[in-house]
């Protein structure tokens, strides 16, 4: 399944079969090396919320998971970010700029690989993203993000959604060592790159919380 440049896609989180977060996209390319999004400022997201409206990172997670859960529309209050998802690999690469629009780092968000959806009038990609994350830098050095969350998380292996903390950690591993070797997409690819001028700020389109394909 391939999506075509300019159509417009959800990327979702799942955890356990529900919806974590959703944020609509455009497709900038999809090939053999995989599907590279991005995601406007300002667009209309989703992300799961306890009945009192607050977020997993602000409980400790075994709050958390005492509370029932429903999904709240905001707008991206992020900065713009290209997001790119190997073919295949369980992790995504996002490209973080700055105020002033330039490449600031890359982050590796550590993710099950995607699984495509396609109901003709929509589509999307579902992941299962796993939390523990790397930030790299321009310079090729890096740092682990999240790790006292992850094993927070990990300590309650009847509620979390990664079953094999090892396997995450390894993945990570991996694609530092990418890094480190300025290998794509670590080697300057996209850093520079310019969205289409029409791609304003996206509205979640109507279906965007179809049931995960999960």
């Amino acid at each position: 399944m391939r999506f075509s440049p300019g159509r417009l896609v959800v990327h979702r989180n799942v955890r356990h079969g529900r919806i974590g977060w959703a944020r609509p996209a455009r497709v900038v390319s999809d090939d053999d090396r995989g599907l590279l999004l991005w995601v406007a400022q300002g667009s209309q997201v989703a992300s799961e919320v306890t009945e009192d409206g607050r977020g997993m990172r602000t409980m400790p997670f075994t709050e958390w998971v005492t509370f029932g859960y429903r999904l709240h529309v905001s707008p991206w209050s992020g900065p713009p970010v290209l997001k790119f998802l190997p073919a295949g690999a369980d992790h995504s690469v996002w490209f973080f700029r700055d105020e002033a629009g330039r490449f600031a780092n890359w982050y590796v968000n550590l993710e099950e690989h995607g699984i495509r959806w396609d109901d003709g009038e929509l589509a999307g990609v579902d992941v299962v993203d796993q939390d523990l994350d790397v930030v790299i830098r321009p310079d090729h050095t890096w740092a682990w993000k999240d790790e006292e969350e992850f094993a927070e998380r990990l300590a309650l292996p009847e509620h979390y959604w990664v079953p094999d903390g090892a396997v995450v950690r390894a993945e990570g591993e991996r694609v530092i060592k990418m890094a480190e070797a300025g290998q794509f997409p670590f080697d300057g690819t996209w850093c520079d790159f310019v969205p289409d001028p029409t791609w304003t700020p996206l509205a979640l389109p109507a279906g965007w919380d179809r049931p995960p394909v999960r």
